[in-house]
Order: C-alpha cells, then structure tokens, then sequence
C-alpha cells in the first residue's frame, strides 16, 4: 500500500517530517514524498530519502493509495487521484458541507482530521489543538512586535515602564498558551472564557480570570465554545468594552464550529483603545471576533493595528510540522494494521474522520 506526502500549495509546513515518516513506513506502508514538500520548513529531499521514495505530483497522485497533507485538495487535484483513493486532510465538512459531493464526484474517499472527537482518547491526535497551541504562542510575539511599548515592567535609570496589559479572549488551547507566553513576557494578563471550567487553568497561569453571569452550559460542547443568548453577549461586550479601554493588547481566539466567529470586540470598543495597541484575531478566517477584522491582513484603525490571521502555526513551519506529524501518526496507527486498511466504522474515532463514509458506495 502506498502512502504518500504531497507538497503544500500555499504553506511552509509539511504533513510528515521526515523523523516521522520512518515511524509511519514502519506501519508496513511504503511511503511516497513529493519533491520539495518539506523544504519550506526545512526539511530536504535528502532528508527524506532513507524512508521514501521521491516524486513529482503527477506520479504521486497516479501511485497513491492514501495521499496526506494539512491543506485541502483542490478539485481539480481530486480527479487526478486513483479510484478509491484516501485522502487525509483538513476539509471543514462542517463549514464546507459541498466539499462531501466533491469527494465523491472525484471518486475518492475522504478523512478530515479536524472532525477526530477532541476526547481523552483521541488526544495524541488532535492536530486542532497542536496547531491552536503554536497559534496562542505565535499570536503574543506577533502582538509584541507590533506594540510600541514594553511587555515587562521595566525599571531604569531613565525612568520607569509599567507592564503591558494583555486581555485574551477565549480560554481554550489557543487562549492558555497566549496566556503563558504573555506572563513570561512579563505582561499583566486577564482573559475572559464563557467556560466556567476554564476559570482555574486561567488563575493557575496567573492571570485574572474575568467572570460574565449567565454564560449557556458547555458541559456536553466537547471543548468547543457554544452559541451564548444575545442578553449574555451584551452584558459580555459591555465588560469587554470596559477592560479594552485598559488593553495594550487584545488577543481573540472565540470560535464556534459549524458557525461565524461570535463578534466580541466591535468597532467602538476599538475606537476606545488607546494609540498603538494591537489586536490579534484568531479567529479571522471564520469572519473574526473584531467588527473590523479583515482575513489574512494587518490593518490600522484609529492608530489600532488589527492583526487577522487563523494560520499563525504556518509562521512556525518546522515545529508545527513536527507535532502535525506526531498527530498524523497516531491516526495511522489506528487505521493501518500490518500494512492494510482498516477503517472501522466501531471505533468513534475513524467514525468521526471519515466523513464521507456514508456516500462511498
């Protein structure tokens, strides 16, 4: 069975570097790699030439019976691919249900990564969470570069800096490690989550947890945000009105799958902030969490610089590579026994990824 690797379009990541790759060819697959798919993160054909075998894309997609990468297929590339082919990616099905019709127009199969059920189980699998982590780290050193101003206290003989004051909001994977990264920077951080759960692991990296009565139960959301009452969200942008005021940087990370980023920072709240803040929007590629986000952009307001990007983790191209590929590789050793697929509909994970089992005749 051939499992290949096929080069991002638009990404300097890879979806296997190749210390990985050989752990995956020890699954009894033999493994395929386009040319030049890891040198954007800095990894060389050489580097993959003890585990795989090197081609271009034409004969990768005519060899393949799995083809992995982090992107999504064109469809153009989809008819390309043998019958029956696997391909594992990130689709969105939830955002881009057509992407279903596609799949098995092209006459191949499709496994999203993105719908693994973000349990204990599939925890070692959870490329959302390994990505959303770099994205937390990457979006704080984004925000410093950009802030015209000091993060720690500083204390000098020409005088005295107070510490910045970074508000992040949204205390998932991404949210926690801006938080920490924030702190070790020396910031003086408070965060705000409609999870209640979320409030001690915010106390525990020592920020300030900001409370809003009459958050919806997220008990069953499985990690995710839920849709909060519209009584709820006013009460939440008049407080976040209130401490944006105060902000050097607002870091964004709200998302609800399926749905449009939920509005947390609205035009006048932006208006409030003072001259040479940042905002960091994580959320921007699902219509942003500020009124005056624009996707894949760094923008100006009113002396405000409003940074828009969902793909910080492509920033970071080696590392992110290497935990996507940890994650890819656990997956595998679910559905390939002894060289052979095995996707079995029993087990909740390969359930959830295979979305389009219900359409494969």
């Amino acid at each position: 069975m051939n499992l290949a690797v096929a080069k991002e379009p638009s990404d300097a990541r890879v979806a296997l570097v190749p210390v990985v790759a050989e752990k995956v060819k020890a699954l009894g697959v033999d493994l395929l790699v386009e040319n030049d798919a890891g040198k954007a993160a800095g990894f060389s054909d050489d580097d993959y030439t003890n585990c795989a075998t090197l081609l271009d894309r034409d004969a990768l997609f005519k060899q393949a019976d799995i083809i992995i990468r982090i992107t999504p297929f064109t469809e153009v590339e989809l008819n390309r691919m043998k019958d029956n082919c696997i391909v594992i990616s990130q689709f969105e099905p939830y955002n881009k249900p057509e992407i279903t019709d596609a799949l098995k127009k092209a006459g191949v199969r499709g496994i999203s990564l993105d719908m693994i059920p973000r349990t204990t189980l599939a925890q070692a699998m959870d490329v959302l969470s390994s990505m959303a982590s770099i994205a937390g780290y990457k979006a704080v050193l984004e925000a410093a570069r950009h802030l015209p101003r000091y993060f720690p206290m500083m204390i000098t003989a020409a005088g005295s800096i107070r510490p910045t004051t970074v508000l992040v909001l949204g205390a998932g994977v991404a949210g926690l490690q801006a938080i920490a990264t924030a702190r070790r920077l020396g910031a003086m951080v408070e965060a705000f989550d409609t999870r209640q759960a979320a409030k001690e692991e915010v106390k525990s990296l020592g920020a300030k947890f900001i409370e809003v009565e009459g958050a919806a139960d997220d008990t069953n959301a499985g990690g995710y945000a839920v849709e909060q009452s519209k009584e709820f969200l006013e009460r939440q942008r008049a407080e976040v009105q209130l401490r944006a005021s105060k902000a050097d940087v607002i870091i964004t990370t709200a998302q609800v799958r399926g749905r449009k980023a939920p509005l947390l920072v609205p035009k006048e709240t932006v208006e409030k902030m003072k001259q040479g803040s940042v905002i960091v929007d994580l959320a921007a590629s699902t219509g942003g969490n500020c009124e005056l986000t624009e996707n894949n952009k760094v923008i100006n307001h009113n002396g405000v610089t409003i940074i828009g990007n969902s793909n910080l983790a492509g920033l970071m191209p080696e590392h992110a590579s290497l935990l996507y590929s940890n994650n890819v590789l656990n997956f595998l050793k679910v559905i390939i026994q002894d060289g052979q697929l095995n996707l079995d509909l029993e087990n909740e994970i390969v359930r959830g990824a295979f979305f389009t089992a219900d359409t494969t005749e």
